[in-house]
């Protein structure tokens, strides 16, 4: 199995939470197998390409389908999933970054689309790792 960048995937036993890119759901520890490889989040190829690591199940799972609320066992977890929120335009061009920290990421995405009109979507990363967690888009 190659990634869209041609590298080879990888399986490995869970060290470390996640989550799934897939489900949003965290891995245990020692138990859940993964899959690693490189991914990009964006359609367009320019300066913000932010492609980098990502893991999902090795076992079939259910993608995320509560579209309207902010993943809840990453939110509840601030600790191992310190939040950064990027917004980017039609352009695919960012046009703001916003550390989420104690805010309620939920509320937060709201204001942060009812302020600013040139965002159409954003990108949930893990501030500490900068791994990326899910495009939001705006509706």
């Amino acid at each position: 199995m190659l990634d869209d960048f041609g590298n080879p995937v990888v399986e490995l036993l869970a060290t470390g939470l996640g989550p799934c890119r897939v489900s949003l759901k965290l891995f245990e520890k020692g138990v859940d197998k993964r899959l690693l490889f490189k991914h990009s989040p964006f359609e367009l190829e320019n300066p913000y390409n932010q492609p980098g690591p990502i893991f999902i199940h090795q076992r079939e799972v259910e993608e995320y389908s509560d579209i309207f609320r902010f993943p809840p066992e990453i939110k509840a977890d601030k600790k191992s999933f310190p939040l950064s929120l990027i917004g980017y335009n039609k352009h695919q061009m960012m046009v703001l970054t916003k550390l989420v920290g104690n805010d309620d990421v939920d509320e937060l995405i709201g204001e942060i689309f009812d302020q600013n009109e040139q965002i159409e979507y954003l990108h949930a990363r893990n501030a500490q790792a900068c791994c990326f967690i899910c495009k939001i888009e705006r509706v």
